[in-house]
């Protein structure tokens, strides 16, 4: 049985990924370079996080390595982010969200071999399964775009950075217990200064927003999808096992392949309804103790 605290967790580890997918949607409508929209968005956050551990009294954490832990996890969010838009802009939100989120394939392995956690039969089937699931999803893209590969090896790399991310966030709470706030800050200031030179040099042509829409749009994904439903994510993580929180966070590519059928129109077959179906099977099974 699960205990009170590991379902508030996983409730909010799910709605922090499901706003995390509506930002793919804004992204896609944006004319900024990928590297330039994750600097902007991490820019907004610290300031939004800043003012929120100025006036919450909240402390920075005293030991130097949680501080250091927390600045990695804000270097791996960092390439996380901008890989994750270039992913969009090359196979569009739905199938670069459900790339990325072949995190759980990397947090899984990360726990077994850095954590010693230990796979039951049944995590290792839903694991399968919810790969299985994200590829049906993913693989036809290939008929069709010429941008496919770059799409798929920018959406993989991108989950692989965003498991080292979730990863040093969960080691700077072991090292001392580091209040949501300052944390966050941590994270956004360390990804600006990680984001900055390569924003220059990939984006410098579209490094500023075009006008006040964008403006605008930039405000709400820095604010919502960065500093609510990360920190969402972020406050779950160390009451959740690494296994669990892969898995639940396939949520979000479920919400962006219907966000992408719904709002952006894109064509979805049977064969990747059949893979979402597979994923949400997944998720279910990994929510079991036995």
């Amino acid at each position: 049985m699960i205990k009170l605290n590991e379902k508030s967790a996983g409730i909010g580890l799910v709605v922090g990924c499901i706003l995390f997918g509506l930002g793919s949607v804004i992204v896609a409508f944006l004319s900024v370079g990928a590297y330039a929209i994750a600097f902007w968005r991490l820019a907004v956050a610290a300031v939004i996080f800043w003012i929120l551990t100025y006036f919450s009294g909240q402390l920075f954490p005293r030991a130097k390595l949680a501080r250091r832990y927390a600045a990695i996890s804000g270097f791996f969010l960092a390439f996380d982010l901008a890989l994750w838009h270039e992913s969009i802009y090359a196979v569009g939100p739905g199938i670069s969200t459900l790339l990325n989120s072949l995190q759980v394939f990397w947090l899984s392995a990360i726990g077994f071999f850095w954590f010693k956690e230990r796979q039951t039969k049944l995590q290792i089937f839903s694991l399968f399964l919810a790969v299985t699931g994200v590829a049906m999803i993913g693989s036809p893209e290939f008929s069709h775009n010429g941008n496919a590969l770059w799409g798929f090896i920018s959406g993989i790399v991108s989950g692989a950075c965003l498991a080292l991310s979730m990863v040093y966030v969960r080691k700077t709470h072991e090292v001392e217990r580091t209040a949501i706030y300052p944390l966050m800050l941590i994270l956004s200031l360390s990804g600006m200064a990680a984001l900055f030179l390569p924003s220059m040099i990939f984006d410098s042509a579209r490094f500023f927003p075009k006008n006040g829409t964008e403006i605008e749009l930039i405000l709400i994904y820095g604010a919502v999808m960065q500093c609510f439903a990360w920190g969402l994510i972020a406050y779950a993580i160390p009451m959740l096992s690494l296994s669990l929180t892969g898995l639940l966070l396939l949520s979000e590519p479920i919400a962006a392949l219907i966000i992408d059928t719904v709002f952006l129109h894109k064509p979805i077959g049977l064969i990747q309804w059949c893979g979402a179906f597979c994923t949400l099977v997944a998720i279910y099974l990994g929510t079991l103790k036995k």
